[in-house]
């Protein structure tokens, strides 16, 4: 017996340490692979902060890939065969991603999303991400540009599909000015209605049967033509030359995206 009591107490310790090593493995949980070297440690630090943060509120790895040589493959089979190979996934392998991928050696950028990021950040939402972040990239502000994705990654996937993630409806500004509206409203009716009524109006002191109007005219003053010059068609879009879409990897994992130059 008393043999037996000290395998008991090794066994349940095993057991109450599982959890805590499989939460701090997720904790440590790479998700910045910047491979073209754009980022300082400590920026590589705060961005794999703000990823495992945003990712663990959406149950979607928010990855940032970024690199110097595709080995001739296109941008858009680069990151396929990265997912492919790194079978990333939040909870599982081959799970939920956002990935937003930068190829430096022919200036471009793609974002895409795997399953349950495809349906919340579809073609449209990943071209509204792609667009948003693209001047800083032009810049050269690789760090502000991956943490812009991060957070619009997120809020974007809060929102209903099918929906536009831009209206103001949803901007927490809006929201605000109409509580206030609203509760100004509320404020002057409630005072209107424990106030007295007006009883001295524009016909109190008008006798009706001497009244009359005695005269009435028009006269012409002017008139002018403006112009407009009709705009051009050939406008391009702000985020670069945009286009792509969607796809399928070899490993078979289907995906939504957009891809442009920087």
């Amino acid at each position: 017996m008393k043999k037996v009591i000290p395998v008991l107490i090794f066994i349940l310790l095993v057991f109450t340490c599982i959890p805590y090593t499989k939460i701090f493995a997720s904790d440590h949980k790479q998700r910045i692979y910047d491979f073209a070297a754009l980022l300082t440690e400590e920026e590589i630090q705060e961005l794999e902060a703000l990823s495992n943060k945003y990712s663990a509120k959406r149950n979607t790895d928010i990855i940032i890939l970024t690199t110097k040589n595709t080995e001739g493959r296109d941008v858009v089979e680069y990151m396929e065969d990265f997912y492919d190979k790194q079978a990333l996934g939040y909870d599982q392998p081959y799970g939920n991603t956002a990935i937003l991928t930068l190829d430096m050696e022919h200036r471009e950028v793609y974002v895409a999303g795997f399953y349950r990021a495809e349906k919340y950040l579809d073609n449209d939402r990943c071209e509204q991400i792609r667009i948003k972040i693209t001047p800083d990239l032009s810049s050269g502000n690789y760090s502000k540009a991956f943490y812009s994705f991060i957070k619009i990654s997120y809020r974007y996937m809060g929102i209903r599909p099918g929906m536009n993630p831009d209206n103001p409806f949803f901007h927490w500004m809006f929201q605000l000015f109409i509580s206030i509206l609203i509760a100004g409203v509320s404020v002057g009716i409630m005072t209107y209605n424990t106030g007295g009524k007006m009883t001295v109006n524009a016909n109190t002191y008008l006798n009706p049967k001497k009244s009359k109007i005695i005269q009435s005219w028009d006269h012409y003053i002017r008139s002018s033509v403006t112009r407009h010059r009709k705009p051009s068609n050939n406008t391009s879009s702000s985020g670069g030359i945009g286009g792509g879409g969607g796809g399928i990897s070899s490993g078979g994992h289907s995906h939504s995206g957009s891809r442009g130059s920087f």
